[in-house]
């Protein structure tokens, strides 16, 4: 019998700022640890990768950019992220790369792994392509405001020029404001389902400074039952939302750390 081939989620947008590399390491980080799922991430933004710094992993002797030049083996290239997952960085120096062999090399990943995350470039280019091409399915990561939705479908229209179909929306940041598009609205004017929404959260800020996913940082943030949901979406499992007790506990142990922490000279307000 065949072993079970994993897949490759592609995660893209044509617009910096949206969360992008933060959703991909969340959602990661879940399907390892929540959903036992066997998981690499690949930083395909060859030009501005971001997976190792946000890691705090940045000494590495081989790269991806190493592996489509035919330097190194991709099994050469792929570290230990301390968080359950795999991860393949970029080169933070400028090298040349074949950007078209990025589809072949996560083919081989696809056979050791349940699941490969593409990280791809913010911009219109070369680089964005590669990874549309190598994705099994693709999700395009958006803010629900008028710049961003522009953005957006642009980067359906390069998918579906590219022969692939974008199978969701994840809205990120989302404060649920009435100055904020509606998810229904992304929906109708995308012409795509919203398959995640993911909560503005100061939690998502606090794990970035401490350079973990915020699904381990403060598992039952708000954010991060967002993308815990969202991962078992993506994988067909069953998601649990823990109890109330659970998270009232969760959050004032949380609240009691901001409490320890603050410097009350700044003023009494310590949570936010």
């Amino acid at each position: 019998m065949n072993k079970k081939i994993g897949k490759v989620l592609g995660l893209i947008s044509i617009k910096g700022g949206v969360g992008k590399t933060t959703s991909v390491l969340n959602i990661a980080s879940s399907l390892s640890n929540d959903y036992n799922k066997k998981v690499v991430v690949v930083d395909a933004n060859f030009s501005s990768p971001n997976v190792a710094l946000h890691l705090g992993s940045v000494d590495h002797k081989n790269h991806l950019h190493h592996v489509l030049n035919d330097e190194v083996h991709i099994g050469e290239s792929l570290y230990d992220s301390g968080f359950g997952f795999h991860f393949v960085p970029s080169s933070l120096v400028h090298v040349k790369t074949n950007f078209n062999k990025l589809k072949d090399t996560v083919k081989i990943l696809k056979k050791h792994y349940d699941y490969v995350l593409i990280d791809s470039s913010p911009s219109l280019n070369n680089e964005l392509a590669a990874a549309i091409n190598a994705s099994d399915e693709l999700y395009v990561v958006s803010t629900p405001d008028i710049p961003t939705l522009s953005t957006t479908l642009r980067a359906i229209k390069l998918a579906k020029g590219n022969g692939m179909h974008v199978k969701g929306l994840i809205l990120n940041k989302m404060r649920h404001k009435n100055y904020e598009i509606k998810p229904a609205d992304m929906e109708r004017l995308a012409g795509v389902p919203v398959v995640g929404i993911v909560n503005n959260d100061i939690k998502v800020s606090e794990a970035l400074s401490e350079l973990k996913p915020v699904v381990l940082h403060s598992p039952h943030a708000k954010s991060s039952l967002n993308y815990k949901q969202l991962a078992a979406y993506l994988s067909g499992e069953e998601y649990s939302h823990p109890g109330k007790i659970k998270l009232a506990m969760s959050r004032l142990k949380d609240d009691y750390q901001n409490f320890k922490k603050h410097d009350f000279k700044n003023g009494f307000m310590y949570y936010k």
